[in-house]
């Protein structure tokens, strides 16, 4: 384990970097409750905090605003710090046994107040003694009137002159996110200033720093110093593209990764260079992720597919360097089910043709050609997790359903499983597709079945583009076949909104084309932000490999006082052996080991006491058919 080569001490502020938030406007929030001003003094109390902060205003100005504004008693301070226990920052939180071990060379210098810090940090195991903070004054009510101006930390460059009294022998690193923070360096009393953003980025500040930490992991990273992460997480760098939901974004950013987002896809040479250095690609559907770009993904651990399908990833490829892919299979189920029943229903009344009609003036009232659902023989391609939902769904609107699928499926309700694709053909009034967009599976519904289906069909392809031969389709509209047309996917589709579409399906009577949005709904998209990274972060962050649809899938108990270390290795006879031969090697004890195993690769996680030196690092790369290897804590 690493330790500290030299002397350092670090002295780190309170406010929004050993917590969240700024104290004041908490207390602020407690105290003015009820308050008729409650609104305007809190906005207020943030303004001045936020232009002391920048060095806009001197501290003893801002300190006296804000215990004007306060209207705080003694009372209120156990609430504060009840709240504030709950608002430590969380790399802070998750590095409480840094602060234990090195209790003798951390310090909390602030201009906030003891009576709220000490309670606060010492719960980390920051020692009392190590805490220089200001005082409050209080009247014989308990009404906090003042502060003690006396006090060092109460006067402007008072941080300065507080780490001067110090005398501290050694280096100092300055962790904070303010100018008063600053200043320690500017005076030459610091080594090094870091600019903590977890909480908050202010420019004024990050401009003067040594370096940007975005967690304290990264500080602790940069010392070469152990830590709850082996490395930091603002150095996981993830690559959103085609406009993926903001909620995703903003949900990997607040668990502390470094995310650039995209609003479009990439072709195949644009994404080669712009994998390199990624640990994390984010994509919906338009971006092909081939042999070629994961071959030049050098740093690559896991695709987050932002839809239900996967057929874009070159998953086998994926598996042979080690990189999980995960999905959302379920997330947009509903919204594609309703829109094929909307479709249903549209087409069966004819109501394309009859909109367009209208549009151009012409009034085309008749039932000619205009029927309902009820009692129609739906037929379902691909029983999975959409077809199955709209069987449920077109029953209860009165359809007769039928299924058919190439692997054994339960029938839900009373629909009714055909034997052969050519007996549901041939019964259905309704045919819709489902399938996935496998590469066994382009060019999956040919001229041959079209001929095979009822006369005055109605046909949907809410699936995959390159599942329907489209010549053939546009024959069997022309020729009245098909009568009403619903298609969501092209074989070939725009990269972004801004370029053109182009289609043989153009209009072709009683169709509808809409821009592959079956999943695009709010609701859809939304649940589709929070499932994907969950599950990115769960592997990141645990190694859980759950509903990973390549990957080995293992499902991990949470681990405490202890490494994980994480192997990922060709199948191949005897590594497991191998990896444990090198752990009794290096004394390593083993409080937990999990294998599992595809065609293509072992995935093994062995947990083992906090123990452990480089050597054995170094070692566990070298074993023989290793793909991937890295410790997470």
């Amino acid at each position: 384990m690493n330790t500290i080569t030299t002397n350092v001490h670090f002295v780190i502020d309170f406010d929004s970097t050993f917590t969240q938030v700024e104290a004041l406007d908490i207390l602020g929030e407690i105290a003015l409750t009820g308050h008729p001003q409650k609104v305007e003094r809190l906005q207020k109390i943030k303004e001045v905090t936020d232009l002391g902060m920048a060095g806009e205003l001197s501290l003893r100005e801002s300190l006296e605003a804000r215990i004007r504004l306060l209207d705080a008693r003694r009372e209120h301070l156990d609430e504060l710090v009840t709240r504030l226990k709950k608002l430590v920052s969380r790399s802070v939180s998750r590095n409480k046994h840094f602060f234990e071990q090195y209790a003798d060379r951390t310090y909390i210098v602030s201009n906030g107040f003891k009576e709220f810090i000490v309670p606060v940090v010492t719960g980390l195991g920051i020692k009392a003694e190590h805490v220089f903070a200001n005082d409050f004054v209080f009247d014989a009510s308990g009404n906090i009137t003042d502060f003690n101006r006396q006090n060092v930390l109460s006067s402007n460059g008072g941080k300065v002159k507080q780490i001067e009294q110090l005398r501290l022998e050694g280096e100092i690193h300055m962790i904070g996110d303010g100018y008063t923070d600053y200043e320690v360096k500017k005076a030459g009393v610091a080594k090094k200033f870091y600019a903590f953003t977890e909480n908050i980025e202010r420019d004024q500040v990050k401009a003067y720093a040594d370096h940007i930490a975005p967690s304290f992991d990264e500080i602790l990273f940069d010392n070469k110093m152990s830590g709850a992460l082996s490395y930091p997480k603002n150095r996981i760098k993830m690559l959103l593209l085609e406009n993926v939901h903001p909620n995703a974004l903003a949900k990997l950013k607040a668990d502390g990764f470094s995310v650039e987002s995209y609003p479009a896809g990439l072709d195949e040479d644009e994404l080669v260079e712009k994998i390199k250095g990624i640990h994390v690609l984010g994509i919906r559907s338009k971006t092909q992720v081939t042999a070629k770009v994961l071959q030049a993904a050098d740093k690559l651990m896991a695709i987050g597919a932002f839809c239900i399908g996967t057929n874009q990833i070159d998953l086998e490829a994926a598996l042979a360097k080690g990189v999980a892919v995960f999905n959302a299979p379920f997330s947009n189920t509903r919204s594609v089910v309703e829109l094929a029943i909307a479709e249903i229903i549209m087409l069966m009344r004819g109501i394309p043709d009859k909109s367009a009609d209208m549009h151009r003036g012409k009034w085309s009232k008749t039932a000619s050609n205009s029927f309902e659902i009820r009692g129609k023989k739906l037929g379902i391609i691909g029983y999975g997790n959409i077809g199955s939902q709209l069987s449920v769904l077109a029953e209860n609107l009165g359809m007769q359903v039928h299924y058919y699928d190439i692997e054994e499926r339960l029938a839900l309700g009373n629909a009714t499983k055909c034997e052969s694709l050519e007996e549901l053909l041939q019964l259905a009034d309704v045919v819709t597709l489902h399938i996935d967009g496998r590469p066994e599976n382009t060019g999956f519904f040919t001229k041959e079945h079209f001929d095979l289906m009822k006369n005055g069909v109605i046909f949907l392809n809410l699936a995959r583009g390159p599942v329907v031969d489209v010549p053939a389709l546009k024959a069997a509209i022309q020729s009245g076949k098909i009568r009403g047309t619903g298609v969501d996917v092209f074989p070939e589709e725009p990269k972004s909104n801004n370029d053109p579409f182009e289609s043989e399906l153009i209009g072709l009577p009683n169709t509808i084309l809409t821009p592959h949005i079956g999943g695009s709904t709010l609701e859809a998209q939304e649940n589709i932000a929070d499932f994907v990274p969950n599950k990115i972060m769960d592997y990141i962050n645990t190694g859980n490999t759950a509903l990973s649809v390549n990957f080995p899938n293992i499902t991990l108990p949470k681990l405490n006082n202890a490494h994980r270390l994480i192997h990922i290795h060709s199948n191949k006879p005897g590594v497991l052996a191998k990896i444990n031969k090198v752990l009794a090697e290096h004394d390593a004890n083993i409080d937990g080991q999990y294998l599992k195993t595809n065609e293509t690769v072992g995935y093994v996680i062995t947990d083992i006491n906090k123990a452990y030196d480089k050597d054995l690092i170094t070692a566990l790369k070298k074993i023989e058919h290793t793909i991937k290897f890295r410790v997470l804590y």
